[in-house]
């Protein structure tokens, strides 16, 4: 007999998955039909003044999704009596809060009450990707947002130190698996990171607190390289690209550098440790198959997406992105 544990589990993902049928990518063609024409004019006008906006937004969104879903509730303040998840460490580093809600207020005026914050999100993530030179997807909406928001959740983030195991298992936690883990990493092609998320890579790797106590898989010239930024491990404001040489531009170039042991996080060089991600980012390093790389990505944004999603008389459609109505 299925344990009451199982059941609850098969439940919930039957649920979660009923939620997500429910997303439509005309979910607002009769009530705002120019929400997608609203979002792209704001992100077209802030990715010109300042293209490094790109890949933080399309971190927000991952954020978000991984944490109760994608609800919008990376987007909520604190309040005197909870901490919110954008105030928990790994999320002091996201921006864009405010441009978010520069482009919710635009959404406002044009289709007041109507558009959730976490479908904002979504397309603003889509046409940061977009934007980049990367691919254009259709985006399922019809998301509610949220009511709840606890910085202790965070812990269900991918970490950037993560091994294949815990990330694998993270991934899994949300229905997503080891292609979405291989194909979203590729988000780092765009973006920079601080010091601070890797140089434990660089210093102190085993805590034998010597010079060459350094990551044995990350290659040697990338390590000088990157030990020259970043000086040392209590380097909390450098910023270094993640994808080296087109960091602004949303290419394969990503997967050339993991597979030359150049990727910036253990989470990167972990893709390479599993032979089905490792057969992946080999086929994509030389750039030959943009278009199937393309698809994937779209695919599996879709996917995660659909995560643990609100809908239909669930959670509400916030005025203002950084507090409940």
């Amino acid at each position: 007999m299925a344990s009451r544990a199982a059941v609850l589990a098969l439940l919930l993902s039957a649920l979660a998955a009923a939620a997500a049928a429910q997303l439509d990518v005309k979910f607002y063609s009769q009530s705002c039909p120019s929400v997608e024409d609203v979002v792209r004019k704001e992100m077209v006008r802030a990715l010109a003044a300042a293209p490094s906006l790109a890949g933080p937004l399309l971190r927000m969104h991952f954020h978000d999704c991984f944490v109760r879903g994608c609800d919008g509730s990376v987007l909520l303040d604190s309040t005197a009596g909870n901490t919110a998840e954008k105030d928990a460490k790994p999320n002091l580093t996201l921006r864009g809060f405010g441009f978010i809600e520069r482009v919710k207020a635009a959404v406002e005026k044009a289709c007041p009450d109507t558009v959730s914050c976490a479908d904002v999100l979504a397309l603003m993530a889509r046409d940061a990707v977009w934007l980049s030179k990367g691919p254009f997807w259709a985006v399922p909406l019809g998301r509610r947002d949220g009511r709840v928001s606890i910085s202790n959740e965070t812990d269900q983030l991918p970490p950037p130190s993560g091994n294949f195991t815990e990330l694998t298992q993270l991934f899994a936690a949300r229905n997503l698996d080891a292609k979405d883990l291989v194909v979203l990493s590729a988000g780092h092609t765009i973006g920079t990171s601080h010091c601070f998320s890797f140089s434990d890579r660089l210093y102190n790797f085993t805590g034998m607190d010597n010079a060459r106590d350094t990551d044995p898989t990350l290659d040697p010239l990338y390590m000088a390289r990157l030990r020259a930024k970043c000086p040392s491990l209590d380097d909390n404001t450098t910023l270094v690209e993640m994808d080296p040489g087109s960091f602004k531009t949303f290419d394969l170039s990503y997967y050339g550098h993991v597979a030359k042991r150049r990727g910036l996080f253990h989470s990167d060089g972990a893709l390479l440790t599993d032979p089905f991600t490792r057969a992946y980012v080999l086929r994509h390093a030389g750039g030959a198959y943009r278009e199937e790389f393309f698809a994937d990505f779209a695919a599996s944004m879709v996917k995660m997406g659909s995560v643990e999603v609100l809908t239909g008389a669930q959670g509400e459609i916030r005025k203002k992105c950084s507090v409940v109505n």
